[in-house]
């Protein structure tokens, strides 16, 4: 069958059921298109009427530099153990059991400064479907183990990998690096993650094929969060 992003609508539209708010993740290897789809979703859904859905990216869970310096793991940022996974498992729970109550901060992550940011993105109490979006939302690992669980349904981004590596480039040139910098980084550090989130795509409750992922350029401009 045939997926297309109309599909993926009504199927995010279903997951809220019985007053209770749902959690969608959104997994896939770095430049598969997560964020994308994720911010798709969430403006088509949302519309023009009173906001219901928010958006929560993995991504405020990056360690902040200073920290990686102090474990020696800067020159891998983006591993998995380059996160806080467990306060990232944490909040999602939080986000199911303090749905109706007072807005719930979560982090967001600065392109340009290649920082996490607290309290960036707001999920307010009404909002009945959170849409999450990261690499590792399906690896059963050490504190990332605890994340699935808070997830009502994962979809997994699939995309050409020519055509993931070409985007992925791109985006690494747009925030400050040479194309040779961001062939490397690529190669060496992004590769190496793409392998691992590659092996969790069984584990998805739906794989989204590249033909039914928007554009990139189609987004909403990049922020904080997002």
């Amino acid at each position: 069958m045939t997926v297309t992003f109309d599909d993926l609508l009504s199927r995010a539209r279903s997951l809220p059921r019985d007053g209770r708010r749902a959690v969608l993740g959104i997994a896939g290897s770095p430049g598969a298109g997560k964020t994308t789809l994720a911010e798709h979703l969430v403006r088509e859904l949302n519309g023009a009427g009173e906001p219901w859905v928010a958006h929560v990216p993995m991504d405020g869970f990056h360690l902040a530099d200073v920290e990686l310096d102090r474990l020696g793991r800067r020159d891998r940022k983006g591993a998995p153990d380059t996160f806080d996974a467990a306060g990232y498992a944490a909040l999602l729970r939080r986000l199911h059991e303090e749905a109706g109550g007072d807005i719930v901060y979560a982090p967001g992550f600065e392109r340009v400064l290649e920082q996490p940011i607290a309290g960036a993105v707001p999920v307010e109490g009404t909002a009945r479907l959170v849409v999450t979006e990261g690499n590792y939302l399906l690896l059963g690992t050490g504190a990332w183990a605890r994340v699935r669980p808070q997830l009502d349904e994962v979809w997994f981004c699939e995309l050409d990998e020519d055509e993931r590596l070409r985007r992925l480039i791109a985006r690494h040139e747009r925030f400050g690096k040479s194309h040779d910098e961001a062939v490397a980084w690529v190669m060496r550090s992004d590769q190496r993650n793409a392998e691992l989130v590659g092996a969790t795509r069984d584990r998805a409750d739906l794989v989204v094929p590249g033909t039914a992922l928007p554009l990139p350029q189609e987004a909403p401009a990049a922020r904080a969060g997002a």
